[in-house]
C-alpha cells in the first residue's frame, strides 16, 4: 500500500522530469540545427570570397544592379533590369561549389536537398523553364548549384541575348556573356542569332564591336534608342554578320548610313555585288539620314522587303527614286513625318506595284489625291493605308483608292477635313473586307457616312470618330451591326 501510494506521489515529479529532458533534447536538436546553419553560411560566404578572387577560368555572368529589390532577403524577383534605379554592372563569378566538404555541413545540404522538389525535374523540364527566363534572370540562375549552372549555360537557351535598362553598363554584359558562350568554340558564338539591347542608352561601339567580332551566326540586331553608336560600328556589324536580316537603328541619330566596311567590300568577290543581305530594316527618328545616305543603303540592301523611314525629315523624292531603283521587293514602307515627299515620290512608290501591301504617309503636306491616284492606280493589292494629316486628300482621292484597292484592311484618313460622307460611301460600296477606320477630327463627316460604313462593312473591329460631329444614334447604329467594333470617340452621351 506504502509502495503504491509513493508511485502515485512520484508520477506527477516523473511527468515533469521526462517534459524538462524533453525540452533539453529539443533545445540540443535546435542549437545544433543553429550550428549548422551558421557553419553552412561561412562556408559559404569563404567559398563566395574565394570565388569572387579566383577568375582563371571562363565563369558565367550575372547581370544585376546593385540593392536591387528583385534581391532583398534572399528572394528572387522577375522583374527587369530596367525597372530598378542604381547602375547595373556585370560582375563574373566561378561556378558553385561541386560539393561540401565538412560532414555536419554535407549532412544539412543533403537534408535540404531532399525537401527541394525542383531537383525532381528532369534536365529537359528545367531547361524549357530556363527558356522563359531574360538574360539576367538566366544569369542569377547559373549561381544556384552545379546542376543549374551547367542548366543555364546550354547552347540552347543562348541564341537570344536581351538586355533592357537605361543604365546597365551594356558594353561589359556583352563582353562577358560572349566570352562565356565562346568556351567551347573559341572566339565565336555559334548559337547567338538574336541580339536586343533596345533602350540602353549606355551602349558604345565598343560594344557592337564585340559582337561583330564574335556573333558571325547574328540574324537579328535591335539598338533602338542607343544614341552613342556610331556609323563605324553599324558597318563593321553588316561586314561581319553576313546573315543579319533584321536590324533596328531607330533613335540612333547618329546613324547616317548603312554599308560595308572598306576591308569587306575589298574582300568580296565581284559575283557578290558588295550587297548585305538585310531584309528588315528600321531607320526611325535617324533625323541625319539624307537622300544620298539613303542611296547608298538601297545599293547595298536590295532584299529589303520592310523599310521604316519615320521622322527621317531630310529625305526627298529624290531619295525614294533611288530606293526604287534598287529596291524592288518592298513590302511594306513608312515615310510618315518626311515633309518633303510629294506627289512626285508617290509615283516613285507606285513602281513597287503589287508587291506593296503596307504604306504610311502620315502627315506629309505636299500628297494630295494626284498621289493617291497613283497609288491606287498601281498598287491593287495594298493592305493598309495611313494617310492621317494629309490635308491635300479629298473625296476624289477616296474614291480612287476605294475602287481600285479593294482588299483594303485598314484606313487611317483622319485629319482630313476635305473627306465628307461622300468618301465614305465609295468605301462602304467597294471596300467590305475592312476592318480599322479612322476618321479623326474629319470636320465634314457625319452621322449618315458612318451608317453607310456600318451596313456594309460587318467586319469592322475598330472605329475612330474622336472629336467628329457625330449623334448618338450614329454610334448606336455602328454598334448595332458591327457587334465586334470598338468605337473611340468623344461623346459623352454615348456609353
Amino acid at each position: 500500500m506504502e509502495v503504491r501510494l509513493l508511485r502515485l506521489l512520484l508520477l506527477p515529479w516523473k511527468a515533469t522530469l521526462s517534459s524538462v529532458l524533453l525540452m533539453q533534447l529539443c533545445n540540443t536538436h535546435f542549437s545544433m540545427a543553429s550550428m549548422l546553419e551558421v557553419s553552412q553560411e561561412r562556408f559559404v560566404r569563404r567559398d563566395s570570397d574565394l570565388s569572387m578572387r579566383t577568375l582563371s577560368t571562363p565563369s558565367p555572368a550575372l547581370i544585376f544592379p546593385p540593392n536591387s529589390p528583385g534581391f532583398q532577403n534572399g528572394r528572387g524577383s522577375s522583374t527587369s533590369s530596367s525597372s530598378v534605379t542604381g547602375e547595373t554592372v556585370a560582375m563574373v563569378h566561378s561556378p558553385p561549389p561541386t560539393r561540401l566538404t565538412h560532414p555536419l555541413i554535407r549532412l544539412a545540404s543533403k537534408h535540404q536537398k531532399e525537401q527541394a522538389h525542383i531537383d525532381r525535374l528532369p534536365d529537359h523540364s528545367m531547361i524549357q523553364i530556363f527558356s522563359f527566363l531574360p538574360t539576367n534572370q538566366l544569369c542569377r540562375c547559373a549561381r544556384v548549384c552545379r546542376r543549374w549552372y551547367n542548366l543555364a549555360w546550354d547552347p540552347r537557351l543562348w541564341r537570344t541575348i536581351r538586355l533592357t535598362g537605361e543604365t546597365i553598363n551594356v558594353d561589359r554584359a556583352l563582353k562577358v556573356l560572349t566570352r562565356r558562350l565562346c568556351q567551347d568554340t573559341p572566339n565565336v558564338c555559334l548559337m547567338l542569332e538574336t541580339v536586343i539591347v533596345s533602350g540602353c542608352r549606355r551602349l558604345t561601339d565598343r560594344g557592337l564591336y564585340t559582337i561583330a567580332q564574335c556573333c558571325p551566326e547574328l540574324r537579328r540586331l535591335e539598338v533602338s534608342g542607343c544614341y552613342n553608336i556610331s556609323n563605324e560600328a553599324v558597318f563593321d556589324v553588316v561586314s561581319l554578320c553576313p546573315n543579319l536580316e533584321h536590324l533596328d537603328v531607330s533613335g540612333c541619330s547618329k546613324v547616317t548610313c548603312i554599308s560595308l566596311t572598306r576591308e569587306a567590300s575589298i574582300k568580296l568577290s565581284p559575283l557578290h555585288g558588295k550587297q548585305i543581305s538585310i531584309r528588315y530594316l528600321d531607320m526611325t527618328d535617324c533625323f541625319v539620314l539624307e537622300d544620298e545616305g539613303l542611296h547608298t543603303i538601297a545599293a547595298h540592301c536590295t532584299q529589303l522587303t520592310h523599310l521604316y523611314l519615320r521622322r527621317c525629315v531630310r529625305i526627298t523624292d529624290e531619295g525614294l527614286r533611288y530606293l526604287m531603283i534598287y529596291c524592288t521587293s518592298i513590302k511594306e514602307l513608312s515615310v510618315s513625318d518626311c515633309r518633303f515627299v510629294s506627289d512626285f515620290g508617290m509615283r516613285e512608290i507606285a513602281k513597287l506595284e503589287s508587291r506593296l501591301r503596307y504604306l504610311s504617309i502620315a502627315h506629309c503636306g505636299r500628297i494630295t489625291d494626284v498621289g493617291i491616284r497613283y497609288i491606287a492606280k498601281y498598287c491593287s493589292k495594298l493592305r493598309y493605308l495611313n494617310a492621317r494629316g494629309c490635308e491635300g486628300i479629298t473625296d476624289h482621292g477616296v474614291e480612287y483608292l476605294a475602287k481600285n484597292c479593294t482588299k483594303l484592311k485598314s484606313l487611317d484618313i483622319g485629319k482630313c477635313p476635305l473627306v465628307s460622307d461622300t468618301g465614305l460611301e465609295f468605301l462602304a460600296l467597294n471596300c467590305f473586307n475592312l476592318k480599322r477606320l479612322s476618321l479623326k477630327s474629319c470636320e465634314s463627316i457625319t452621322g449618315q457616312g458612318l451608317q453607310i460604313v456600318a451596313a456594309n462593312c460587318f467586319d469592322l473591329q475598330m472605329l475612330n470618330v474622336q472629336d467628329c460631329e457625330v449623334s448618338v444614334d450614329a454610334l448606336r447604329f455602328v454598334k448595332r451591326h458591327c457587334k465586334r467594333c470598338i468605337i473611340e470617340h468623344t461623346n459623352p452621351a454615348f456609353f
